[in-house]
């Protein structure tokens, strides 16, 4: 399959680019925005955090290794010593909310809907295109939404900044994480968990190994608040010795696995984008107000995982 003269994987690993420029340019944006600020408080730290963000984003692929380490390294230093404020994002008058709100109603979920079942029917006619496809469908959940609203591109823009503003410094997490994770794979963390799971595992049979994986994907996961970077890990680990190994069927298992490292993310504050991001975007009192409503569920899910394991995927 070609697409404008082009092999499919070539057009759509292109495409994957241009939406990494697109995110590096919201970047530097909110750069801009932070700079027209009134208030001075930590504004040159912010710009700084916010620019060298965008260079990642925007010309990675072209930086060197080295170059690329170093700037990670200061906008994690900036992070730490909390140089990053919010300052020059709009902020959005609440009768305009509650009249949109009441206007709009359920149909607000339109753009996102229409984003996920877009993205599933494109992965799954084109698999070429299942690392970019979600920023194609998230450049037409903006048009829908910017239909719906009758918002104009400026408009758009600015309260883009807004949620970027928000989410702050929590938003180069995911992407730490996930190097984390490949970083320990290469490190060979996987052998090491594997051989201290089995001092700790008297007899291997399915329910030892059903209890393992599952638990070790919840801990892991809630350590490094993405179950990508721990799935890798700890699949190597636990999953292929202790339960593949023993007869299990790999697909099912991988699949359980997965879903169980997301119970582990609704029990844990490194996982950002879910549980710290609501607790700003809210307002809400309580900074662990999301993790507390998630914990029982988590904790039955978790229990059906270990089930589900030992008697679907054996």
């Amino acid at each position: 399959m070609t697409f404008f003269g082009m092999p499919a994987k070539e057009f759509f690993d292109g495409f994957l680019e241009f939406i990494y420029i697109l995110i590096g340019l919201q970047f530097f944006y909110t750069a801009y925005r932070v700079a027209k600020a009134n208030d001075n408080e930590n504004k040159v730290t912010t710009v700084i955090f916010w620019i060298i963000l965008g260079i990642l984003f925007a010309f990675g692929k072209w930086i060197p290794y080295v170059v690329s380490g170093v700037l990670v390294v200061i906008i994690g230093i900036l992070s730490l010593v909390n140089g990053i404020v919010v300052k020059g994002s709009i902020e959005n008058d609440k009768s305009t909310e509650v009249e949109g709100s009441n206007k709009l109603g359920n149909k607000i979920f339109i753009p996102v809907i229409v984003m996920a079942v877009l993205a599933i029917i494109i992965a799954k006619l084109i698999p070429e295109s299942s690392a970019s496809v979600l920023g194609f469908t998230a450049i037409v959940a903006i048009i829908i939404a910017m239909i719906m609203t009758k918002s104009s591109f400026s408009s758009m823009m600015k309260q883009s900044d807004r949620m970027v503003q928000q989410v702050g410094s929590v938003a180069i997490l995911p992407q730490l994480l996930a190097a984390l994770g490949a970083i320990f794979t290469a490190a060979g963390v996987g052998d090491v968990i594997a051989s201290i799971i089995g001092g700790m595992i008297p007899t291997v049979n399915p329910w030892t190994g059903s209890i393992a994986y599952i638990l070790g994907m919840v801990i892991f996961t809630a350590i490094m608040g993405n179950a990508y970077a721990a799935f890798t890990v700890i699949t190597a680990g636990i999953g292929v010795p202790f339960v593949i190994a023993q007869g299990a069927d790999p697909a099912i298992s991988a699949a359980l696995a997965m879903t169980a490292g997301y119970c582990g993310t609704l029990l844990t504050p490194m996982a950002g984008n879910f549980n710290i991001l609501p607790v700003g975007i809210l307002e809400m009192k309580d900074k662990n107000g999301v993790l507390k409503e998630q914990a029982l569920f988590s904790i039955v899910m978790v229990i059906a995982h270990i089930l589900l394991m030992r008697f679907w995927a054996f």
